[in-house]
Formats: C-alpha cells, structure tokens, sequence
C-alpha cells in the first residue's frame, strides 16, 4: 500500500461509518483507547469504535510510517479531529495494518494517546 492510499485508509476510519470499521478492523484487532476498560480486543474494540460517533473532519498530522517486513505496516500520527457540537479531539496515535491478500489490509492494533488541554495550549 502506497503512502497516500495508507494515509487516506487510516484518515477514513475517523470520518466514515461502523460498516467501515468493520471493514478495515480485524477481528482479532488490540486498541487501547481513551474510556474504560482502555484496552479492547477483537470484537469488543470494534464495536466501541463503531458506537461513537462520526468526526466531519481529521487532519493526520506528524505522520510517520514504517514497514518492518513485507505485509506490515506500522504508523504513528497526531490528529486532530472536529464534529458539530464538540470542540474538537486531539490525540497522539499508533496503528499496525497487516496485509491478508491482495489489496486487502486490516488494522491489527490501534492505539490513542488524547492530548491533555494544557499540552494543546502547548502544541
């Protein structure tokens, strides 16, 4: 997968649906995230993605990306995301994507680190 077409992958997960999710999640995906129990795995990750709602925007910033072998690749990011109503979130992240075929990724882990509101006056 080419870096646009990665970075465009990752952003859709923030702007897009559940049905996205988990298109692109796998099922045996470990994310920790910002709400109790922090850390989910399989179904249970995606499905508490999937109950959130959707940003209107993302905006993938600091983006830095490795392939340690052929099939994975692994990236970390800061975003920044903004939907009506809300003043917006901003986070640190990391995600691991493994190729299955052809064409076919899936995020096996997922991670965000929120950016506390005396860190962003910082930024």
């Amino acid at each position: 997968m080419d870096d646009d077409r990665l970075w465009s992958f990752e952003q859709s997960l923030w702007t897009e649906g559940p049905d996205n999710y988990r298109e692109k999640v796998d099922d045996q995906v470990v994310m920790v995230l910002p709400q109790p129990p922090y850390v989910y795995v399989g179904q249970a990750a995606i499905e508490a993605v999937a109950s959130t709602p959707v940003w209107e925007s993302a905006e993938l910033t600091d983006r830095q990306v490795t392939r340690p072998q052929e099939g994975l690749i692994v990236i970390g990011y800061h975003v920044r995301a903004e939907r009506d109503g809300h003043a917006g979130y901003e986070a640190h992240c990391t995600s691991v994507i493994r190729r299955l075929d052809h064409e076919v990724w899936r995020v096996v882990q997922h991670q965000q680190t929120p950016l506390l509101a005396a860190n962003a006056d910082q930024k």
